[in-house]
């Protein structure tokens, strides 16, 4: 039986209702409108009685600000309302989270929750100003209107997932009816491989190629030749001749090249001997002398920045949110401590008015100030100082807008242990779950947007969960678990099949261990997927045991996904 109630924040502390309020009508320009009320509709499921009655108001409202509807909410004269709820699928912090702290009440609980909200408006507003607000309020990236009607069940019914297909003949002509990132060369080269190998490619196998060689990951927008260059003024003319005289002669003029340029330069003439170098692929990193306590010691400071510009301009506060959860995820994966962030965006002029929007897109009002939540939300979530705040206004960023957060971590250098994978060895998933709201960021970004954009990009921007990565964060800056690591990669696009795929040159991945947010995953979207908060960790088999139970310490869920083995193939089964 479903147990559903209503929360409202009581007058002086409903900051979110009279916030909306006021927006809808500045910005809508619906004058008639007298009031808003933000009800947070819980359907809980598998409760007792008695449980219930002790979280309703310990776990689900706080009665010194709240209000409490059992049922129902009463209605108000000349009101009208609407219910929201998240797509199926995409992450739900509240629900995840009131979930957790019933099974601190009962650590035998099966509860379920979901959750919504009910928008309520009084005043004289029309059919016509109601369905206005709905299109504002509503992204159909991350969310839908619902009836009022309770659920008979929060149990999700799923079909048992279908073999991965194999694609015959596969060529560029299926590039449209896979709905891929690649071009028809791309294609071409992929065709004439598997020709080579005797048989058609899967759908997993063509999947992680198009993430792979998506303009996310293999930046080919950079590595664009420059056959004719023009630079003013006359200064910047100059560094850029002494670039083509210093430059390897085989190599392509592109914008990837001049960036590094200056790097390889500095390091063949020995003036970056600070420079840490290894075979991990994580941020950018150099040695440094730190005086600890009057003592000085070698200590690993790294840097890295993420731009996740089309996801923000498609769902704002995911977009920002992970945008920085990505960032971290790079130095945290070299295992260091992440203290310090930089937020730098780009986006057109938010007061412009809401019917100057462009089709297809989101008002740039909506974007900006909802992503500043989404960044500011995740930051304080985890703990990270964000010193420097930049937002540039300008009319060339209302096609696509600029997300990008930028961080600098630290750790002791003898906590931070690099050794190359052995047969034998294991890989260890660490952190959240898998689910297919993770399928498909890379190579979303990285293809062409119309219109239809925000109605068909659902699964493209996730919802992070910062107190996951803070979990992660806490585990690292133990130096009995960094010890057991001989080598880390983040989970960021491609999943499993990159994530994993980098830590060694012969692996063999179970799929079927892969933790699972739901079931009816099938093969393509577990190895596909790019949730958020993992880890892909390698350690002597001896000592994963060890590790997963440092792990459960820190409440985090550590399995065995993958072997490391001395034939050069990635093989999964």
């Amino acid at each position: 039986m479903i147990k559903r109630i209503f929360v409202e924040k009581k007058s002086g502390n409903d900051i979110e209702s009279k916030g909306l309020l006021q927006d809808l009508r500045t910005n809508l320009a619906i004058g008639k409108l007298e009031s808003v009320r933000i009800l947070v509709r819980y359907d809980c499921e598998n409760l007792t009685d008695g449980e219930f009655e002790y979280a309703k108001n310990v776990i689900f409202s706080e009665p010194p600000i709240d209000i409490l509807y059992e049922e129902e909410f009463p209605e108000v004269p000349n009101s009208r309302h609407f219910s929201v709820e998240y797509l199926s699928g995409q992450y739900d912090q509240r629900a995840d989270f009131a979930q957790q702290a019933l099974r601190l009440i009962n650590h035998e609980s099966k509860a379920r929750v979901a959750t919504g909200k009910v928008l309520i408006f009084t005043g004289d507003i029309s059919d016509a100003e109601l369905e206005k607000i709905k299109n504002y309020y509503i992204n159909p990236v991350e969310s839908r209107e619902t009836d009022d009607k309770t659920p008979s069940t929060l149990t999700q019914a799923f079909p048992e997932p279908e073999d991965v297909p194999v694609i015959e003949g596969f060529g560029p002509e299926n590039i449209a009816e896979l709905g891929l990132a690649m071009d028809k060369n791309d294609a071409q080269i992929i065709a004439d491989y598997f020709k080579s190998e005797g048989r058609a490619p899967t759908l997993t196998e063509i999947r992680v190629l198009d993430t792979y060689w998506s303009d996310h990951c293999r930046h080919t927008t950079f590595l664009t030749t420059l056959e004719n260059v023009d630079i003013e003024p006359e200064y910047m003319a100059d560094v850029y001749s002494d670039y083509l005289a210093n430059r390897p002669v085989d190599k392509s003029v592109c914008l990837m090249d001049i960036a590094t340029a200056a790097a390889k330069r500095l390091s063949a003439e020995g003036k970056l001997a600070e420079l840490d170098a290894s075979e991990e692929i994580n941020a950018c990193s150099i040695e440094a002398d730190v005086d600890v306590r009057g003592s000085t010691e070698k200590w690993l400071i790294m840097f890295k920045n993420e731009t996740h510009n089309h996801p923000t301009e498609i769902e704002p506060f995911g977009g920002a949110a992970t945008c920085l959860g990505g960032a971290i995820r790079d130095p945290l994966s070299g295992r260091a401590y992440v203290y310090q962030a930089m937020r730098i965006t780009g986006s057109g002029d938010p007061r412009t008015e809401i019917s100057k929007t462009l089709p297809g897109k989101l008002p740039q009002r909506k974007i900006t100030t909802t992503a500043a939540n989404g960044y500011s939300s995740y930051g304080n979530q985890i703990g990270l100082a964000t010193g420097q705040v930049a937002e540039i206004y300008d009319e060339g960023y209302v096609a696509k807008r600029m997300e990008l957060g930028a961080v600098i971590a630290a750790a002791p250098k003898r906590n931070i242990i690099r050794q190359k994978p052995r047969a034998g060895d294991v890989v260890i998933l660490l952190g959240g779950r898998t689910g297919r709201d993770g399928c498909g960021g890379a190579t979303g970004s990285s293809k062409a947007h119309d219109g239809k954009s925000l109605t068909t990009c659902g699964a493209e921007v996730q919802k992070g969960n910062a107190p996951q990565e803070r979990a992660i964060s806490r585990l690292f800056r133990n130096p009995e678990a960094t010890a057991l690591i001989k080598r880390c990669n983040d989970f960021g696009a491609g999943g499993v099949c990159v994530a994993v795929g980098e830590l060694a040159d012969g692996l063999v991945i179970n799929l079927d261990r892969i933790p699972k947010k739901y079931e009816g995953l099938n093969g393509t979207e577990l190895a596909i997927s790019e949730s958020q908060e993992r880890m892909a960790v390698v350690t002597n088999a001896k000592d994963a045991e060890k590790f997963i139970l440092l792990a459960d310490s820190e409440n985090l869920e550590a399995t065995i996904i993958a072997e490391v083995v001395a034939e050069p193939r990635l093989m999964r089964y």
